[in-house]
């Protein structure tokens, strides 16, 4: 007697798991241009790698969600260089 479900896979769950990923990293990677840059702009970069080694067909979504990560983390430096604080509001 099993107390366990067996384990079934199906081929589209990894493809749609990196599918949300992709756009998790888009909009995080959007929101941290606004507000938290310093946490949302690595983890839509990690999303946007992990969506992107696990074949997500939303490549579009992933490539634009690796940009703003990184373009959050330039924001972040930029305005730490204007004013001269370790963060920065406005």
């Amino acid at each position: 007697m099993h107390l366990t479900a067996p384990a079934t896979t199906h081929p589209e769950a990894g493809t749609r798991d990196a599918d949300g990923m992709a756009v998790a990293s888009f909009i995080l990677g959007l929101l941290g241009l606004l507000v938290l840059n310093l946490f949302l702009g690595p983890i839509a970069i990690v999303l946007a790698l992990v969506s992107l080694w696990r074949g997500t067909s939303r490549k579009g979504r992933a490539y634009l969600g690796l940009a703003l990560g990184i373009a959050d983390l330039a924001v972040l430096a930029i305005a730490m260089e204007v004013s001269n604080t370790v963060s920065w509001s406005l």
